[in-house]
């Protein structure tokens, strides 16, 4: 009895293994096996068709050849562009694979207690007029505290036109060159 017990705990978790529609959705830094941009090495051995222990080494080698060879996962005009138009207000980060810049607070020399800081969402791999958004957040200062306030409805596509603006600016250079 324990015997058989014995065997069909060790015996399932192998038979699992080899259904071919044994697939795993997880990201690549799940498990830390992306340092830097870089694959860590795995141990060697698993015959084709079979993933041991969640390792897959033809996608493995796919996903590597993709970081290797992929610049931007968004259009360069259009992130250069953004990155151009928001450069006053200092940056707090951005993500050139998910097309994401986030400023930090800026607060304008000519203007005392009020602040802006901005989000901008590049969007795609094409440079077209939808492919960029912009959000502005302003905050004024009222009794010694932050208080959200409205921003006019015109300024972010008024940031989205100049980044458009400085993207095909961009794309006219480099194509003269």
């Amino acid at each position: 009895m324990i015997r058989a017990v014995l065997l069909l705990c060790l015996g399932l978790p192998l038979l699992a293994a080899c259904g071919g529609a044994n697939t795993r959705m997880v990201q690549n830094d799940e498990y830390g096996d992306w340092r830097d941009g870089s694959v860590r090495s795995r141990p060697q051995g698993a015959s084709a068709g079979i993933v041991v222990f969640g390792v897959d080494r033809e996608r493995e080698a796919r996903q590597a050849a993709a970081v290797a060879g992929a610049g931007l996962a968004v259009n360069a005009y259009l992130w250069r562009a953004t990155l151009d138009t928001l450069s006053f207000m200092p940056l707090a980060s951005a993500d050139p694979f998910g097309g994401t810049i986030i400023t930090d607070w800026y607060s304008p020399p000519s203007v005392e207690g009020e602040r802006f800081r901005a989000q901008a969402y590049v969007m795609g791999r094409q440079l077209r007029s939808d492919g960029v958004r912009v959000q502005v957040f302003r905050q004024v200062l009222q009794g010694g505290q932050w208080v959200d306030a409205p921003v006019s409805a015109s300024t972010n596509s008024e940031f989205e036109d100049k980044v458009l603006a400085r993207a095909r600016e961009l794309r006219s250079q480099s194509a003269s060159r």
